[in-house]
């Protein structure tokens, strides 16, 4: 064990040993009663009665015993038990004798039922190290040993589980170990909590973060100031305090409180024998550095009166580095260094304030101060004037009536003032002190969920003699035991009878309420607290009076007793429930006030020192020394100031009950700390004072209520999901109560009846069976993982062991065989047996070929089967990813709601955390006024009391009077006195008879108004903090104002500048703003601009392309022709070579052999036929090449010729509109001259003639810039004339121009990302103003908020005004009222007369200030109407976006229901589109129609105008022909009309089709434009990854170079066409272009032709009008001018709107952004779509360039078969030609034969060495074969995973589908790719069934190849025969046979098909 574990374990192997248990049985040991010990083992001998005889194990002695003080003895197995609830025999012995055994043995902690029980070791143990808190860390209680981790653990635990705060309450006697057990707490919490653990902070005890260094460093300045050294203890917290650590919801520390209660603040001017005061005095004595000991004046130990003992250390403590420890603790806490010499001052001061000392004077009692050097000194340190200060302190003015008097003071009144002087200052600097570490504990802006409250409080105290502090920490025990009493019986039991268990109630007789009534109780009668505060209203009382009227009050109390002798010390007794303590009531009424000279407060109030002064700041609260010196005779004095001030017991009530209040919301964990001896030596225990604090601490009650009750419970839905694994079949299947299944489990259990009770919700178990239940659980738990690892480890070794034997079998097989074997192989007939037996399987092959098919069959059906269900399976995986799907945005939508519900829960508790704070203000409201009423109660009975002990005087006095005629002046005027004092007294009586008349209405009135109260309480609450925050901090505010004014003005000026900035700003952003929308309309006309030129070099492409594929067709139809061409003439050429050499061979032979010349000469021209027949294919080949290029060329002439035909429309339509333009000029003339006859006088027609010159002005800018336009196209043409001119010398220059083209759309690109980019920053720039206009707005609502601050300020002062006005007006009366009757009365009216004139002018200055403040509200008010003008056109920006955002949520909402129609919608907008395409053409045919109408209406437009010149010209006629001219007119004006309303019918109509075209045109460009931009991008990579793959077919073709080397001539020829192919390309790629430009400004100008003819027409209109109309006509002029300037106001609107909606685009554009970048998640979601489709298409092409190579190699086997197949036939033929030969060679080989066996030998050598050549060439073919057919099981294999991955792909398009449905073009972009990808794959698929079919003939050919190849090895054979048998000239062998085979090697050289040959 190591050294931590014997201190926290105990060694079993002693405790149960068996001899002790023998002993134990046989003895019948027990526990006897013993004045020494406490109690002694013995074993009884005799019974006698009720007596026993017992013999003392220890000594050997009998002693007799009575049987009811025996106690029965535990068994040794429980010796050194930790939890002393299972102690079989549980009383007073056995508990203290498992105490005494475990704290010798070194364990201090014990458990004791519900808490922990802590001796006081008095030395250091190794069991707080940090790897004990490891240890102890997340550990269950009873799973290790006890110890204060484990309860802090616990509470910790408890707090992160249950969410309920937690307490932790160490109490004990005074050295019994609190403060360090709190330490520990601290620490462990620290560790366990910290938010910022980190292992390399190795300078503190444990790591840990800022905050938690910072809790650990308040316990040492806390130490220092409030710990001393006492008898008991040497480390004695002389205060008491309450640590609240705050903790969040992830269980971080998010900070921390302390609160402190009771100081003794007395021991900081006296100490008791052997005793100290507070460290810090000694610490700063021994370590302050010379520096800071002259700076703060310090001496000698013995130089100081308050250090009663002098320099009295502590062994093993140094007082210098403590010191230290303090100042590194300050540092650490954040205290700056001149709080920290503040504090020390204020200690020094207190030293010095011990050696001011007094004397009396001679003649008088006054006191006179001798030296004043301390004085000096104490003025010096604490910032005061030293003669002020000793005439504070020697005659202080003391308020008498209504005047201030100079009292002089005694030598024991000034004494006393200096100590109460020095005692208050020191507790004013230690509460600073206490808020100062509150304010660094409490920096962080975590929100705190719960807490654990440490309580570290003094115990009881029971000494001879107690005083007032005993009592208060006496009556704070008695409490916290209350609170221990209940938490563990009444709540207990309470929750057993509420739960319905069977429980009688026990009533342990520990209700402490009378004790704390006795103490505490307000009425009543009342308690000792509230007689202590009466007592201290009146100015005579006394502590004698105290007394008395204590005893008097509760006397018969049964907790209080009178003192029995009347020499007794002591004044009352108080019987506690720890004890009887007597109490000495001197100086209570002292203690309670707490007086102080208020001359000297007002002096360190007014201290130079900012420290001093900040800790006297509440001078108002003191009580002063006019309420306890016996000059103010008149209680009127002291009764006008009685509210100031709250009296000490009063305070510490509160205090207390805020306390308990606390503790009674939180879960509290008691900690029982015991001292076990007073000399404070370790290992010794006192055994008496052990068993008292045992009963006081009630801890054998707590283990019997522990035992007899039921302390485990569980819920009944986790009891049974925790133990049903106990009891597998006792819950019957189906639903079933929680109580009946508890009920049946716990029967199947047999747990004891007595072990369990089941309530209505929990099942309640005894102490340990739970525990019990746990080990079966683990025990059950550990069986079935066992029995599942046998069965595994069974199950593994049973398969072992079968391999195993099936080996061993084996084995024994192939020895057997072995042996068998070596016997038979020298056999014979075994022999000949292993040769037949072959033979003998030739006849079962039929019957194996059957069972395989048949096994065949069954594996296609089995396939079969396999394809089904993995399309059932397939279908299946649809089904379950669309409930996947669903299930997932159920869970989102879930998951959002459960965010929601958490929040809405996060809401309610903090606003019921609030209500409850409410409700305990209202509470403590309520108890107040309670408290008053008592009061005034207590009060109303003491005046009357007064008044009958008065009556009895007068009784007295006038009997006295009688008697004693000699006294009589004197007792009259004793009489006097006593009737004004019973006058004064009736007032009195009076005034309180009216008060509590006022009061009870008041009670009545707050009734009433509880409810209102109730709702109102929040506001009120506000409103009272800032009144009396008001009130109090008015003063300061008068001398704080012109401070306040001026940084007023200054900020005023910053606002002034500030706003002038902002305004300037948001001006240079509108004009931004402006500009940036002028750009983005430029930018969107380039970018529209960029669009269509894309879109047509789109239109290009795509025509390109579709060309390229034809010419690409073509081009491999070419090749291939010119390929088989290319071949046919190699093998011609090879034929003529070889022919050639054989007519050379011939020759020679004709000149050797004369009978071969006939065969020679018929061969010879059979060669010679051959020749001119491959010559003639060549030549037709050649003719069929140059018929394709005179066809190309002819094509490419017509192209041209159709350009040079569009040029020449293009002039002619140049010419029409020169003469256009003329015709226009000539009329134009016609016009003026016209306008000038007609319009000489009136303004109308002169406004029509401007008109018509601005319209002739738009014309000829019209004219100019189809002029321009002209030029420009004259221009381009001549160029693409001299480009086609030059077309064959400009083809490499094609190449540079597409790769222009190509860097141009790369810039296009570059300026769309540009725009882009724009587009973002506009947007982020109207984000930044959005968010500044929001500032603006949060500016503008706090500038409103102070404004009605201000208002409701102004309003609380003018309603305190009223009520102070109307308190004066009562007063008034009041005095009024009581004018005559007393001089008091006078003085108290002059009293308020003085603060009715402070309150006016307090009030004038108020009114002052508010004056100021409405003008800064008056300024502040313009500056936010500016404000608010500047921000109403940004708030209305604001509202559009808002409505638009809405709008756009809408639009969300409806595209995503209509998401799912729009593949329907599309397919419809596209027949939609073709219809309507339909309808244009349709209305275009019938506008040319109207347009040819129209040209006859000119005609005959013309024909009248001229009939109108000459109607002019006959003007001298007038008078004639006037009848005519009307008439004329009037059909005129009928045609006119008739035109006008045709022409408006076909200009509506035109209108309407040309808008629906446009629409049309728009909508099918847009999404043309999409699908061509992604067509375009995926070209692209398609493109790039085709050349990768050209790439490494390249490579391929690198490595097959060997092969391809007699090919090279005709892939030369090949890439020399192919280049020609490009060139051609090119240029028709140019051409196209020129010519679709061309096609676009011939479109163009036929648009502007068109335009200029309808502008001719208005022209002419009004020209017939002029002509035409008089005056009536003029008029219809003007209204169709109006109507005109309507119409432009009308387009200019439509214009307006069209940019409106231009911008709202862009608006909704950029709030689709932001809501892009809000909804990051569905963007996420997107992308990682968009990477998903992306990769799908990349492996969908991937997969479709597989299917390209494959197409390739298919082709190039294709090409390879029809080699193959020339090549076969020119094998036939050179067989047909060698059948000849050897027919021939037949009748020459009777010659040869001769020379043949001579050179026999050389031939048979070199004919292997051939054929050796040959074979190896047919192995290379069979490789080769074997190569493409696993080429083509891959491209099988490689077409089968694209099925499989298209499969999937469709599958998952189709789930994104779902999905994606807010991008709907997207989508439709994939399913055209799909749908292209799909027909890609079926082609590949329909490619590679031809490439299998293909295969199948190759095979088939090869096959017939072998076979010939087979009839030619034989024929070669029969040759070889022949030849051997024959015989020929040497010579004639020698040049024939070379020959032949050299035709042979030739023509095997050839590359064949890889066909497997066959050997020989």
């Amino acid at each position: 064990m190591s050294d931590a574990d014997k201190f926290l374990y105990v060694d079993r192997n002693l405790v149960n040993n068996p001899l002790a248990q023998a002993d134990w049985a046989t003895k019948k040991l027990v526990w006897v009663p013993s004045e020494r010990l406490g109690f002694e083992a013995g074993s009884i001998k005799e019974e006698r009665g009720d007596e026993c005889t017992v013999e003392l194990a220890d000594s050997g002695k009998k002693i007799k015993v009575n049987k009811d003080d025996i106690q029965k003895m535990n068994p040794p197995k429980f010796s050194k038990v930790e939890d002393m609830a299972e102690l079989t025999c549980l009383n007073e012995a056995s508990v203290l004798h498992n105490l005494k055994e475990r704290y010798y043995s070194g364990l201090i902690y014990t458990y004791s039922g519900l808490f922990c029980v802590v001796i006081n070791p008095y030395k250091n143990l190794p069991i707080y190290s940090e790897e004990i808190v490891e240890m102890y860390k997340g550990k269950k209680r009873h799973e290790m040993p006890p110890h204060i981790y484990a309860i802090t653990d616990t509470a910790y635990r408890s707090m992160m589980q249950d969410r309920e705060d937690q307490s932790i309450l160490c109490t004990g006697e005074s050295g019994a170990g609190k403060t360090e057990n709190t330490k520990k707490v601290i620490q462990y919490l620290a560790h366990v909590a910290s938010s910022h653990k980190t292992k390399k902070d190795q300078g503190s005890y444990l790591s840990h973060g800022e905050l938690e260094k910072q809790l650990l460093q308040a316990n040492p300045i806390l130490e220092a100031f409030g710990n001393a050294k006492t008898v008991k203890n040497d480390n004695s917290s002389r205060f008491g305090k309450f640590i609240r650590i705050n903790f969040d919801v992830n269980g971080y520390i998010v900070g921390a409180n302390i609160e402190t209660y009771l100081l003794e603040k007395s021991r900081a001017i006296r100490q008791a024998k052997d005793e100290r005061t507070f460290h810090i005095f000694y610490y700063m004595l021994t370590g302050a550095g010379d520096k800071l000991r002259n700076e703060l004046l310090l001496e000698n130990y013995n130089n100081y009166r308050f250090l009663s003992n002098g320099n009295v250390t502590i062994p093993g403590q140094q007082d210098k580095d403590l010191f230290t420890e303090t100042m590194e603790a300050f540092r650490i806490m954040g205290i700056p260094e001149d709080e920290q010499i503040g504090m020390l001052k204020v200690v020094a001061a207190v030293l010095q304030l011990g050696n001011m000392s007094f004397k009396k004077e001679r003649h008088t009692d006054q006191a006179s101060m001798p030296d004043n050097t301390a004085a000096q000194k104490v003025c010096h340190l604490m910032g005061m004037n030293v003669t002020d200060f000793t005439r504070a302190i020697l005659s202080p003015r003391i308020k008498v009536g209504r005047d201030y008097v100079q009292k002089a003071q005694t030598q024991e009144q000034a004494e006393f003032a200096v100590e109460a002087l020095a005692k208050a200052t020191y507790e004013r600097m230690f509460r600073w002190l206490v808020m100062r570490i509150n304010k660094a504990l409490d920096k962080t802006k975590r929100q705190g969920a719960s807490f654990i409250g440490i309580l570290d409080i003094a115990g009881f105290e029971i000494f001879e003699l107690n005083s007032f502090e005993q009592l208060c920490i006496n009556y704070t025990n008695e409490k916290l035991q209350q609170l221990f009493n209940h938490t563990m019986f009444i709540l207990e039991q309470e929750e057993y009878q509420r739960e319905g268990i069977e429980w009688s109630f026990i009533d342990f007789g520990l209700d402490l309420q009378p004790c704390i009534d006795l103490i505490e109780k307000p009425a009543s009668p009342p308690g000792i607290l509230a007689l202590l505060d009466e007592e201290c209203w009146f100015p005579k009382a006394t502590d004698k009076s105290f007394v008395e009227k204590v005893v008097q009050e509760q006397g018969t109390h049964p907790k209080f007793h009178k003192p029995k002798k009347l020499k007794d010390e002591a004044d009352f007794c108080i019987i506690h429930y720890a004890g009887k303590v007597d109490y000495k009531a001197d100086e209570w009424l002292m203690k309670n006030m707490d007086p102080l000279n208020d001359n000297v407060a007002t002096l360190l109030n007014q201290s130079t020192d900012k420290f001093v002064s900040e800790l006297w700041r509440d001078v108002d609260r003191i009580v002063g020394l006019d309420k306890v010196s016996g000059m103010s005779e008149m209680p009127g004095a002291f009764k006008t100031r009685k509210g100031m001030f709250r009296t000490v017991g009063q305070l510490y009530k509160e205090q207390l009950s805020k306390l308990m209040a606390t503790l009674r919301n939180t879960n509290p964990n008691f900690v029982r700390c015991i001292i076990p001896n007073h000399e404070k030596k370790a290992g010794k225990l006192d055994p008496h004072l052990v068993l008292d604090q045992l009963r006081c601490n009630g801890v054998l009650e707590g283990i019997r209520i522990c035992r007899q009750g039921f302390p485990n419970r569980i819920v009944f839905q986790e009891f049974r999901q925790r133990y049903e694994i106990l009891t597998p079949n006792a819950i019957p299947k189906g639903f079933m109560d929680g109580k009946q299944a508890c009920v049946l489990m716990i029967q199947s259990l047999e747990l004891d009846a007595n072990l369990y009770r089941i309530g209505q919700s929990k099942v309640f178990f005894r102490a340990g069976v739970l525990a019990h239940l746990e080990e079966e659980r683990d025990m059950k738990i550990t069986d079935i993982i066992i029995s599942f690892q046998a069965w595994c480890r069974g199950y593994v070794a049973r398969k072992a062991f079968a391999k195993r034997q099936q080996q061993l079998t084996a084995m024994k097989v192939i020895q057997r065989n072995c042996a068998a074997y070596l016997k038979l192989r020298n056999w014979q007939w075994w022999r000949l047996f292993t040769k037949v037996k072959p033979l003998l399987q030739v006849s079962r092959q039929e019957e194996e070929m059957q069972a395989k098919d048949e096994e065949l069959h069954k594996v296609k059906e089995k396939h079969l089967q396999a394809e089904q269900q993995l399309q059932e399976m397939e279908e299946k995986h649809q089904q379950l990813n669309a409930e996947k799907m669903a299930l997932q945005e159920q869970l989102q939508a879930e998951t959002e709601l459960c965010a929601e519900a958490e929040e809405m829960r996060a809401r309610l508790a903090a606003k019921k955390q609030e209500l409850e704070e409410i409700l305990h203000d209202l509470e403590a409201r309520v108890e107040e006024e309670e408290e008053r009423a008592s009061h005034l109660a207590a009060e109303k009975k003491k005046m009357q009391q007064n008044i009958s002990d008065l009556e009895q005087q007068l009784d007295e006095e006038e009997a006295a009077r009688q008697k004693l005629q000699l006294e009589k002046v004197t007792l009259e005027a004793k009489m006097k006195k006593i009737e004004d004092d019973v006058m004064v007294l009736d007032d009195q009586n009076n005034k309180l008879l009216k008060e509590k008349k006022l009061m009870e209405e008041r009670i009545s009135e707050f009734t009433t108004n509880l409810a209102e109260e109730e709702e109102k309480s929040k506001s009120l609450q506000k409103l009272k903090t800032k009144h009396e925050a008001m009130i109090t901090d008015l003063e300061d505010r008068l001398r704080r104002e012109e401070k306040a004014r001026q940084e007023l003005e200054k900020n005023r000026r910053k606002l002034e500048g500030d706003f002038t900035e902002t305004h300037d700003q948001i001006a240079e952003l509108q004009a931004q703003i402006a500009e940036l929308r002028a750009q983005l309309a430029k930018k969107e006309e380039e970018l529209q601009a960029a669009l269509a030129r894309i879109e047509e070099e789109a239109a290009q492409k795509n025509m390109a392309q579709k060309k390229i594929r034809e010419l690409e067709a073509q081009l491999s139809e070419l090749q291939e022709d010119l390929e088989l061409e290319k071949q046919a003439r190699v093998k011609a050429e090879k034929h003529r070579r070889d022919l050639g050499e054989e007519l050379e061979a011939l020759k020679t032979e004709l000149e050797d052999t004369l009978d071969s010349t006939a065969a020679m000469q018929e061969l010879r021209t059979k060669r010679e036929t051959e020749v001119t027949q491959l010559k003639k294919n060549l030549e037709e080949d050649a003719r069929v090449h140059e018929h394709q290029l005179a066809e190309m060329r002819q094509k490419h002439s017509q192209a041209f010729d159709e350009l040079n035909e569009q040029l020449e429309q293009a002039k002619r339509n140049k010419v029409s509109m020169e003469k256009a333009k003329q015709a226009l000029e000539s009329e134009k003339n016609e016009l003026t001259i016209e306008l000038q006859t007609l319009m000489q006088g009136k303004t109308d027609s002169e406004h029509r003639r401007k008109k018509a010159e601005g319209m002739a002005q738009e014309l000829q800018a019209k004219y100019s810039e189809a002029e321009r336009q002209r030029v420009e196209l004259s221009e381009k043409l001549a160029k693409v004339q001299a480009e086609l001119d030059n077309v064959n010398g400009m083809l490499s220059e094609a190449e540079g121009k597409s790769i222009k083209a190509s860097k141009d759309f790369s810039a296009v690109e570059s300026q769309l990302q540009d725009v882009q980019e724009l587009l973002q920053e506009e947007t982020r720039q109207k984000l930044s103003l959005n968010t500044r206009l929001r500032q603006l707005e949060d500016e503008q609502n706090n500038l409103k908020e102070q404004l009605e601050e201000e208002e409701e300020a102004k309003k609380n002062v003018e309603r305190q005004l009223q009520s102070v006005q109307a308190q004066l007006a009562d007063v008034k009366k009041k005095v009024e009222q009581d004018a005559g009757s007393l001089e008091s009365a006078e003085e108290g009216k002059k009293r308020l007369q003085r603060d009715l004139e402070s309150t006016n002018q307090r009030l004038e200055e108020k009114c002052a200030a508010f004056d100021k403040l409405d003008k800064t509200k008056t300024r502040l008010q313009q500056e936010l109407d500016d404000l608010l003008v500047d921000q109403d056109h940004l708030r209305q920006i604001v509202s559009n976006l808002e409505k638009k955002q809405k709008k756009f949520d809408q639009m969300l909402a409806e595209e995503k229901n209509i998401s799912a129609r729009y593949a329907e919608e599309r397919d419809r907008a596209e027949a939609e589109a073709r219809e309507k395409e339909t309808r244009a053409l349709a209305l275009t045919r019938e506008l040319e129609s109207l347009m040819d109408i129209k040209e006859e209406l000119d005609r005959n437009n013309k024909l009248l105008r001229a009939e109108m010149e000459d109607l002019v010209s006959s003007k001298d006629d007038v008078g004639k022909n006037v009848h005519e001219l009307e008439k004329s007119k009037r059909a005129m004006e009928q045609q006119l009309e008739e035109m006008r309303t045709q022409l408006e019918e076909l200009e509506d109509e035109l209108q309407a089709t040309e808008d629906a075209k446009l629409r049309l045109e728009v909508n099918m460009q847009a999404m043309k434009a999409q699908y061509e931009r992604d067509l375009a991008g995926r070209d692209e990579m398609g493109e790039e990854k085709k050349r990768a793959l050209v790439k490494q077919v390249r490579e391929m073709e690198m490595e097959l170079e060997d092969e391809r080397k007699q090919r090279s001539a005709a892939v030369a020829a090949r890439k020399k066409l192919e280049l020609d192919l490009k060139e051609l390309e090119a240029a028709i790629d140019t051409a196209n272009k020129n010519r679709d430009e061309a096609l676009k400004q011939l479109k163009k100008l036929q648009a502007q032709m068109k335009d200029l003819l309808r502008e001719l027409e208005d022209t002419r209109i009004s020209r017939d009008e002029i002509l035409a109309q008089s005056k009536e006509t003029e008029k219809k002029l003007k209204a169709m001018e109006a109507d005109m300037i309507q119409m432009q106001e009308e387009l200019a609107g439509a214009e307006r709107v069209k940019r409106q909606a231009i911008q709202e685009r862009d608006e909704l554009q950029d709030e689709i952004n932001n809501q892009a970048a809000k909804n990051a998640q569905a963007a996420e979601e997107r992308r990682r779509l968009e990477a998903r489709i992306t990769q799908l298409e990349e492996e969908l092409e991937e997969e479709q360039c597989n299917s390209e190579l494959i197409n390739d190699r298919m082709k190039k086997a294709m090409l390879q078969t029809d080699q193959i197949t020339v090549e076969l036939t020119a094998e036939r033929s050179t067989s047909q030609r060698l059948e000849g030969l050897r027919s021939q060679l037949e009748r020459q080989n009777k010659e040869l034969k001769l020379k043949l066996q001579e050179l026999e030998g050389t031939v048979k050598s070199k004919y292997k060495a051939n054929m050796a050549a040959l074979e190896a060439k047919i192995a290379q073919l069979e490789e080769q074969l074997d190569i493409e057919t696993r080429e083509r099981q891959t491209a099988t294999k490689m077409v089968r995973r694209t099925e499989k991955k298209l499969k999937e792909v469709i599958l998952q398009v189709d789930d994104e589908r779902r999905s994606a449905e807010q991008h709907k073009d997207q989508a439709d972009k994939l399913n055209s790719r799909m749908k292209q990808l799909k027909r890609q794959l079926e082609e590949a698929e329909e490619e590679a069934q031809r490439a299998n079919a293909n295969r199948r003939k190759l095979q088939r050919e090869l096959e017939d190849a072998t076979e010939s190849a087979d009839a030619m090895n034989r024929e070669v054979a029969s040759l070889k025969s022949k030849l051997r048998r024959g015989d020929l000239p040497f010579s004639v062998t020698r040049r024939t046979v070379p020959r032949v085979e050299n035709v042979e090697s030739d023509e095997e050289s050839e590359p064949k098909a890889e066909a497997p040959e066959p050997q020989a």
